[in-house]
């Protein structure tokens, strides 16, 4: 829930400073980069108690991680864009976003489990 809120007042407040042609698809790419940076915190620590030994195993880490999420943010984008195309209005947009969000987390954290954070420290 906290990435998801981060997700989304990050795109708030970026379609609040810049409201051009691309205003909505700069909030999505912005919201899902500081969803993917507090997730990445967040799950390592929190949900999979993961502590990497050296930064590089860290980066090593984070890049899988965030190709795991290639797709998951595909089905999220997915949703949000879906739903504004259908419905219309910021409210209808970010329903999908939660929606997305909601079904693309649990499926990453399946992806994650197997293939990011297999070896669990503790």
């Amino acid at each position: 829930m906290i990435a998801t809120l981060i997700n989304l007042l990050t795109q708030e407040t970026v379609v609040s400073i810049y409201s051009g042609d691309t205003s909505l698809y700069l909030a999505m790419a912005v919201g899902t980069l500081a969803g993917l940076l507090s997730k990445y915190s967040l799950d390592k620590k929190f949900i999979f108690r993961f502590s990497a030994n050296s930064q590089q195993e860290d980066l090593a880490k984070f890049l899988v991680y965030g190709l795991t999420g290639i797709a998951t943010t595909a089905l999220f984008w997915s949703f949000e864009l879906g739903f504004e195309w259908l419905a219309g209005g910021k409210i209808a947009r970010y329903i999908g976003a939660v929606i997305g969000l909601s079904i693309g987390y649990g499926v990453k954290y399946q992806l994650d489990k197997r293939y990011v954070f297999s070896r669990q420290d503790g």
